[in-house]
């Protein structure tokens, strides 16, 4: 619940500019959702929905229509039966009820304002993103708040353990048997995550798309213990890997799974070299081939052990393995599980890593000097914590000059990057077989689960035969293979090339807009327009960022580990940013509704639902935020994640939300860039120039 305010603001999810006349007036599509408002909450329809598909079924087995022409006149019933399966699937409900579930997943948004292309031109230097860094006064306080935490933590477990023993038994030796978990190896999650657990695992339900339905939960023993207290929240998802809104339960994908489940059921029931060799996993691997511009590729059912099985596979005792520092802890466990020797060069710099280069390939080995069995350089495509775009071309060039092998972890950048959505190689517009390896997840981009790796075809034979998670791992299941298959298909446009869209199943019917790639270009686009102008928005409202512009992963640096907490809480619950006053006029105000009245606020503030614009909405936002031992101790951060999914007036509401909560927290420790600061309607009203901007630019 919140306050509501002047009526010149607009409502949450039906902004200016969002569609157009002419855009309300088109049918559904599998991308855009639907243009029927409807101000029912998602949960209410949902069951109205399943209600009334139960009815239809139970009328049509009873014979209570009396033929099939009655039926047809009740037009509610036809699409209640129809979403029940009664009759053949299709890659949309286009019922009012079915139309608002597919808002909350996919928001629909048709105006092509709202849309850019994610390339590097070539034959220009990589622009490197102007970082600024905080102030002195903020690093000495983040310095001085852990350590407050840390003295009165120590504090507390001396006095503890003397005056409540029982609290600390675990943590002792007992009858013989030493602690599993020390006192101190246990003192970082208890002393100080444990403070701001409820940011932290919250439990969802649901369809993880452009929304995300919360389980809510309280703790009455400081974060010792949650209990559920039987309320839902739905939140604007901005937490999610979710980058091209695969994450659906309707459309084309959604309907190939279920064919696949019909055919195939639901387990490959075996290992790779076992009885789970399906002819779906060989069919997928040549598609994500084709897809990456390599001969060959293996499909890993897990995306962490992609890396940190795959690395001990081709690597080993006398080879030099030269990583970034930020590089994924997969890649880091790969490496010190191959054997090898291990370097590491500072994050992106092209100048340490050429001398690193130098120094190692002088020297040799360590104590013989001999020359190094083979030399092999990891790096992440886009990286996760930072945002940033490796620097491929420059690699390229030292590669070349050098004679490393090249591994790009793709996790990240594959599917979201790039004027055709795939990856790095595509965005700087490389040739894909210039880099030796490239690896990738299936989790993030495409809605499914797993990763790959690809190169040529002996590499991968070594890969099938030696990797673990090959070997000893079971396979994807068939729907998850399916779901790869079909957005990946939508991704190519496999319905304009014959050779490629042979590689798809005979059963697998895709929609015309898939398989022509226009849905998967729209997404694209959206993705990269959405990326852009959340990144540029936050650096104009004084927000530090880092990262490339054209990066879904926005990440804003917090700092101070007790704003961290309050950050996330008072983004979930937007009432906390109201002074006292205003709260307790809230609470007020909030008794003295009517239930139509209270109904209509919940409408408002409901992300899957377009109601009047007349009123305000404060909607809740589920964020992630990111501490220690994922970041460096001093570099705490919130990690937007854009999606393909979410529409202009989504980022608004996020732009408009972290103005509020970033000025109560005193968060705003940039300069705005060239041109300085401006005012948050400044920032949604002059969108086009944000995106466009190149961040050295004044505007």
């Amino acid at each position: 619940m919140v306050a509501v305010a002047s009526d010149e603001h607009e409502s949450w999810g039906n902004g200016s500019g969002e569609s157009s006349p002419e855009n309300e007036s088109q049918p559904p599509s599998l991308t855009t959702g639907s243009t029927s408002p409807s101000i029912e909450s998602l949960e209410s329809v949902q069951e109205a929905h399943n209600a009334k598909a139960a009815a239809a079924v139970a009328a049509m087995q009873q014979g209570r229509f009396g033929g099939h022409e009655a039926m047809l006149k009740d037009k509610s019933l036809v699409a209640a039966a129809a979403s029940m399966n009664i009759t053949p699937s299709s890659s949309h409900d286009s019922s009012a009820d079915g139309t608002a579930l597919l808002h909350s997943e996919f928001g629909f948004c048709a105006d092509q304002r709202y849309r850019y292309v994610s390339q590097h031109h070539s034959g220009t230097s990589l622009p490197q993103p102007h970082e600024e860094e905080p102030s002195y006064v903020i690093v000495l306080m983040t310095y001085l708040s852990y350590l407050v935490l840390i003295c009165f933590g120590h504090m507390r477990d001396f006095i503890g353990r003397k005056f409540l023993p029982q609290s600390y038994i675990h943590l002792m030796e007992s009858n013989g048997y030493a602690p599993l978990n020390s006192d101190f190896d246990s003192f970082y999650t208890r002393r100080l995550k444990k403070r701001m657990d409820d940011c932290f695992s919250r439990p969802v339900t649901g369809v993880c798309g452009r929304t995300v339905l919360l389980l809510d939960r309280v703790s009455a023993d400081y974060h010792d213990s949650f209990s559920f207290t039987g309320k839902q929240t739905r939140a604007l998802n901005v937490s999610a890997y979710n980058y091209l809104g695969f994450a659906q339960s309707h459309g084309g994908c959604s309907d190939a799974v279920k064919e696949c489940l019909r055919i195939y059921g639901v387990s490959s029931f075996g290992s790779r070299l076992g009885a789970g060799h399906l002819d779906l996993q060989q069919q997928t691997e040549k598609l994500v081939a084709r897809f990456v511009g390599h001969e060959d590729a293996v499909i890993v059912s897990m995306g962490f052990a992609t890396n940190s099985t795959t690395i001990p596979a081709i690597t080993g005792p006398g080879t030099l393995i030269i990583s970034d520092e930020y590089n994924h802890s997969s890649i880091r466990f790969g490496s010190r599980l191959s054997g090898a020797h291990i370097r590491q060069y500072k994050h992106n710099d092209m100048r340490k890593l050429e001398a690193l280069l130098r120094e190692c390939i002088s020297q040799g080995m360590p104590r013989t000097h001999r020359p190094w069995k083979k030399i092999v350089l990891i790096v992440e495509g886009l990286y996760s914590m930072e945002g940033t775009l490796v620097n491929l071309p420059e690699l390229l060039r030292l590669k070349e000059k050098y004679k490393f092998y090249l591994y790009v972890d793709e996790a990240h950048s594959i599917g979201a990057i790039g004027p055709n959505g795939r990856g790095v190689c595509d965005y700087f517009g490389v040739n894909p077989r210039s880099v030796n390896i490239l690896m990738g997840t299936l989790t993030k981009s495409f809605g499914a689960a797993g990763g790959y790796i690809a190169g040529d075809k002996a590499t991968i034979d070594r890969v099938r035969l030696m990797n673990h998670a090959n070997v000893y791992g079971e396979t994807l299941s068939p729907p998850v293979l399916t779901q790869i298959m079909a957005s990946m298909a939508s991704i190519m446009g496999v319905g304009r090339n014959p050779s490629e869209h042979a590689l798809l199943p005979s059963w697998m019917q895709l929609p015309p807009r898939m398989l022509d790639g226009s849905e998967g270009q729209e997404r694209l686009r959206r993705l990269a327009f959405n990326a852009r102008y959340l990144s540029s928005g936050l650096r104009k409202l004084g927000f530090l960022v880092w990262g490339s512009r054209d990066s879904p992963i926005v990440p804003l640096l917090i700092y101070l580990p007790a704003k961290m907490s309050m950050f996330s809480r008072m983004m979930l619950e937007r009432t906390r940013t109201l002074s006292p006053t205003q709260r307790r006029a809230h609470i007020i105000q909030e008794h003295a509704m009517t239930d139509d009245e209270k109904r209509r606020m919940d409408e408002i503030n409901d992300p899957a639902s377009t109601a009047s614009r007349s009123v305000l909405s404060r909607p809740p936002i589920a964020v992630v935020v990111v501490a220690f031992p994922a970041t460096p101790i001093l570099s705490s951060r919130v990690r937007f994640c854009v999606s393909a999914a979410h529409t202009k007036k989504d980022i608004d509401d996020v732009l408009r939300a972290c103005e509020e909560v970033g000025t109560l927290l005193s968060m705003k420790y940039g300069s705005g860039g060239p041109g300085g600061r401006w005012e948050i309607d400044e920032v949604i009203e002059r969108y086009d120039e944000l995106v466009r901007w190149d961040g050295a630019t004044p505007l």
